[in-house]
């Protein structure tokens, strides 16, 4: 959701302090996995009303960013993009009932990546042979570790999380169409957030809330969601596109690391397996478009700026 053109060159050096914030950014946004499964499979809060707390928390957060900035907070609702960030949120919360940290996160990876890369295909973009080779490995990947066995995850919570990843790659290529990325998504938290409630009240029947609860929703709306997207948007202005596409393949490996370290969750070897071919062949893809995005290079920049912007930069915000 960044301006044409505002990803650094690929010749560009990252300063110390660059470095710094890109992995603070890529911690929050592992972070969001985590939070995500100690509210919910503690049973500290129900999947609508954390939800619910999360948008508001961002929207809060993120309307704080722009008044600090002296701007006026603009609402400039795309409604495609508020229903894909409320359908993320809420697949995001109910996947976490039943799925590990490191297992949603890289499901979640996963389908935003191929969701994204889909569209790419749709609309005439034409891929090298190394990058169809990375986009079948990190497919295979993800259906091997869906295929049932004694470690399969409940195929519900699997659906369920790779509703939220298809949700954001919708939602990131939305937005790679704004001029401002933070008040566009300051716009749609805005407008998601109130309707989301509306949804809880409304079917939260079964309402179960608790300060712990509470609190882990509002640091992943707030803290991991909200102030992760500001810093991203700042980040990635002063990095190499495909070095933004790149990083953003230790998302998963830090919510996996996550899980194992903070929730005592196991780290599977089927799971290993997956994460290797999904990340790796990912890895080849963004390696093997290196090709596409230069000779784009050669077209008019907003045309440029549109194959960097839509495939890579704007997927990470899970």
């Amino acid at each position: 959701m960044a301006q044409p053109g505002t990803s650094a060159s690929s010749s560009s050096a990252v300063s110390f302090e660059t470095a710094l914030l890109l992995l603070a950014t890529l911690t929050a946004f592992a972070a969001n996995s985590i939070l995500c499964r100690l509210a919910l499979a503690g049973g500290h809060i129900d999947a609508l009303t954390f939800t619910s707390v999360r948008l508001l928390s961002g929207a809060v957060v993120l309307t704080l960013v722009l008044v600090a900035k002296s701007r006026q907070p603009v609402i400039a609702i795309d409604p495609p993009a508020m229903l894909a960030l409320m359908v993320y949120a809420l697949a995001f919360s109910v996947s976490y009932i039943g799925l590990a940290a490191g297992v949603g996160a890289l499901l979640l990876f996963g389908a935003v990546q191929v969701t994204m890369l889909s569209v790419g295909l749709y609309r005439g973009e034409r891929l090298s042979a190394q990058a169809w080779f990375g986009f079948a490995l990190a497919v295979a990947g993800l259906v091997t570790y869906l295929l049932p066995g004694k470690a399969s995850a409940p195929m519900g919570a699997v659906a369920a999380m790779l509703l939220a990843g298809c949700a954001w790659g919708v939602y990131s290529l939305r937005g790679a169409r704004g001029q401002d990325p933070v008040a566009a998504t300051t716009s749609n938290f805005l407008a998601a957030a109130p309707l989301t409630v509306a949804l809880a009240v409304i079917f939260g029947s079964g309402w179960h809330i608790t300060t712990e609860g509470m609190v882990l929703a509002a640091l992943s709306g707030g803290l991991t969601s909200g102030l992760g997207y500001v810093l991203w948007y700042h980040v990635v202005k002063k990095i190499p596109a495909l070095t933004a596409a790149t990083v953003q393949l230790s998302v998963p490996i830090l919510a996996a690391f996550g899980g194992v370290v903070i929730l005592g969750e196991p780290l599977t070897s089927r799971l290993a397996f997956a994460g290797v071919a999904v990340l790796g062949g990912i890895a080849l893809v963004v390696k093997g478009r290196q090709g596409t995005v230069a000779a784009a290079s050669a077209k008019p920049a907003q045309q440029s700026g549109a194959v960097v912007r839509e495939q890579w930069i704007y997927g990470a915000g899970i």
